[in-house]
């Protein structure tokens, strides 16, 4: 029993000396098949079923672990870290672009912005002034449509001259001409706000073609003349509704 017990603990080669080979002369085969089942029983007690069973559950914790991407963190990709920006590319864009083109441009935006800037900075309104943009507005709305007209007519050019390029560029000259004969500059404003809308989609989404600076351009210059025109109406109400306000009160006092 003693060399079993230092088997199992100390882990030394189980000898079987003396005496007991002695006992185990007269039957070999039953002496044999002894030291073959304590060797096995040893060998079953030197594993420890329990650490067997938390080694295999460590094995699978591991692998669950390992398996799931949702937990670990995900680095940004360099596309997404070095992208510019809307308003940085929009800007390169418009560096691309052709001086004159650019530059007329910008010149044609300031009859919008200087009406309604002329009447805040005055605190008067001036419907000669007023009536001055909606006109010029109109004949901007009608070049913005025949733009169209002068992309597709050449042979060589990736838009066709059908009805949908053709007829489409006549309904913006055709909201502007109805703007014209309003008598209210409210509804005139309103009018030509939805003709430059027409005509920004039709330029930016019906006709990809158009080089990028183009569209850049034609977006930027669209919502400057929206926000002048609204501004335009805006005032018109606000100044007539202060005029009508002082002159009540001096009625008022007399």
């Amino acid at each position: 029993m003693f060399p079993l017990i230092q088997r199992c603990c100390f882990h030394t080669p189980f000898k079987v000396t003396g005496p007991r080979l002695l006992l185990c002369g007269k039957n070999k085969t039953t002496c044999s098949s002894l030291s073959l089942c304590l060797q096995r029983d040893v060998c079953l007690l030197s594993r420890s079923p329990s650490l067997n069973t938390a080694s295999v559950y460590a094995t699978k914790l591991q692998a669950f672990h390992t398996s799931l991407p949702f937990f670990k963190k995900k680095t940004p990709k360099e596309s997404d870290a070095k992208d510019p920006g809307v308003l940085k590319r929009s800007a390169e864009s418009l560096k691309e672009s052709p001086k004159p083109a650019l530059y007329l441009s910008l010149t044609g935006l300031i009859p919008f912005v200087s009406v309604p800037l002329a009447m805040a900075i005055q605190g008067t309104y001036y419907p000669e002034m007023a009536f001055a943009q909606i006109t010029y507005g109109a004949a901007t709305v009608s070049f913005l449509g025949g733009i169209r007209w002068g992309f597709a007519l050449p042979e060589s050019s990736p838009a066709k001259p059908d009805w949908l390029n053709l007829a489409n560029s006549t309904i913006p000259p055709l909201l502007a001409c109805q703007a014209l004969f309003l008598k209210d500059i409210t509804s005139g404003a309103v009018m030509l706000v939805i003709a430059l809308g027409i005509a920004l989609h039709y330029d930016v989404s019906l006709l990809p073609p158009y080089p990028r600076w183009f569209k850049v351009l034609r977006v930027g210059g669209t919502v400057v003349m929206v926000l002048s025109l609204l501004a335009t109406a805006v005032l018109k109400a606000g100044l007539e509704a202060q005029l009508s306000d002082s002159s009540d009160k001096w009625m008022s006092t007399k």
